[in-house]
């Protein structure tokens, strides 16, 4: 990017406007491939937990802070800089989620029940499509809430999955 900045700079000290706006939309572009890239990094650690909870049939302390956690990050970067616009629309999800389950699929194998599945195992025992479905639900609480009032929206989903009652309970 450095060199991109010096372009630039050198096209507009040139009065090579043209120039100039051709970096300024290859420079856009690159930083929102590093957003889109972040927020799919996000949402493959939440996947990662949605494939252990129907697993392993429960959920735990450290599984709902990376979901939430996860979910927070992912609002706070699709919001577009003017807060009223979003990288990702909501119905753009669709590819991401199919894409970014795929590798999911592959990191999970090695957490879920301590690794005794590998990814091609563990790929014909989950449910993908309700995977997906659950992921879209907790992605769209991100669109209708603000950041403030995220946490509790999450926890009222997280409550519905297998094993979040007896996590709401404090059960083991």
């Amino acid at each position: 990017m450095t060199q991109e900045l010096i372009d630039l700079r050198n096209s507009i000290l040139q009065g090579r406007y043209t120039d100039a706006l051709a970096i300024v939309d290859e420079l856009e572009g690159m930083s929102r491939q590093a957003i889109l890239r972040n927020i799919e990094s996000f949402l493959k650690v939440m996947l990662i937990h949605l494939i252990k909870n129907q697993i392993e049939q429960k959920l735990t302390n450290s599984w709902t802070a990376s979901i939430r956690n996860s979910l927070r990050e992912i609002k706070k970067m699709n919001l577009q800089d003017n807060k009223t616009s979003y990288y990702v629309k909501i119905d753009e999800w669709d590819l991401i989620l199919e894409d970014e389950f795929e590798e999911a699929i592959r990191d999970a194998s090695v957490e879920v029940l301590n690794g005794i599945y590998n990814e091609f195992q563990l790929a014909e025992m989950v449910d993908k499509n309700q995977i997906i479905s659950t992921a879209f639900k907790f992605i769209e609480l991100t669109y209708a809430h603000s950041i403030k009032e995220l946490p509790a929206a999450i926890a009222q989903l997280l409550i519905q999955l297998p094993g979040g009652e007896d996590w709401k309970l404090g059960k083991r």
